[in-house]
């Protein structure tokens, strides 16, 4: 079974709207795993809009499945994922300003600083993700970081999914092919949702695990909570 990942980001984008602590973050993440959710993520930004770097040694105290931090490798990243040691980081190259993440690593162009950021997390004991678009070149070039997995970056699948599943998952069908071959993990995660996840994970042979947020919490308006959780666990069955 793929693990799901639930990204909690919006909860705490809900709580810092007044300023106080409604919605409760770290029960949240608590309520997640009660409802069955294998693993916790957060994406904290250097201007904390959401979640805080105080949020991510809370929650590193309490989350008892797994914890995934993501996040562009600055300095002051690389400090809270040494800090607070997650199961795993996953990194992502955001620049400030972005309002969400929209592209993944040029690992041909990065190499030499994915690698010795990986290598700093993993002499640390902590699994190192990278975030890659579905393109073979970069996903070989992955390997050579060092990098334990890679995660499919898959906005371009779900925007192509309503007029054409078989033509929006061909890229990622080989591209998970091609992590396979250099023994990467696979995780993926951006805009997937209730309506696109158990077509992606029916065709993506060994997808370890899923991350996502923002249409989760969004279903989770109407369906409730417990309700989505149960219902994405199904689906990745």
């Amino acid at each position: 079974m793929t693990k799901l990942s639930v990204n909690i980001n919006k909860i705490a984008t809900l709580r810092n709207a007044r300023g106080g602590n409604m919605p409760n973050l770290l029960k949240t993440a608590s309520d997640i795993e009660r409802f069955g959710g294998q693993g916790i993520t957060i994406h904290p930004r250097p201007d904390e809009r959401h979640i805080t770097y105080k949020d991510a040694h809370n929650l590193k105290k309490i989350v008892t499945t797994e914890f995934n931090i993501e996040g562009n490798p600055i300095p002051k990243f690389i400090d809270l994922v040494l800090e607070t040691k997650p199961e795993q980081v996953t990194l992502v190259p955001d620049a400030v300003t972005n309002i969400t993440s929209d592209a993944g690593w040029d690992t041909i162009k990065n190499k030499d600083f994915l690698t010795e950021v990986i290598s700093e997390f993993k002499r640390n004991d902590i699994r190192t993700s990278i975030f890659v678009d579905p393109d073979i070149k970069m996903i070989d070039a992955a390997k050579i970081t060092g990098t334990d997995r890679i995660e499919l970056y898959t906005e371009d699948f779900a925007k192509n999914y309503p007029k054409d599943p078989n033509y929006a998952i061909q890229e990622y069908i080989i591209s998970a092919k091609a992590a396979t071959e250099n023994n990467l993990g696979i995780n993926a995660g951006h805009d997937l949702s209730l309506e696109n996840i158990e077509f992606f994970k029916q065709n993506i042979p060994n997808l370890l695990e899923v991350s996502i947020g923002h249409a989760l919490i969004c279903e989770s308006l109407y369906l409730g909570l417990e309700n989505v959780v149960q219902m994405y666990l199904r689906k990745l069955q």
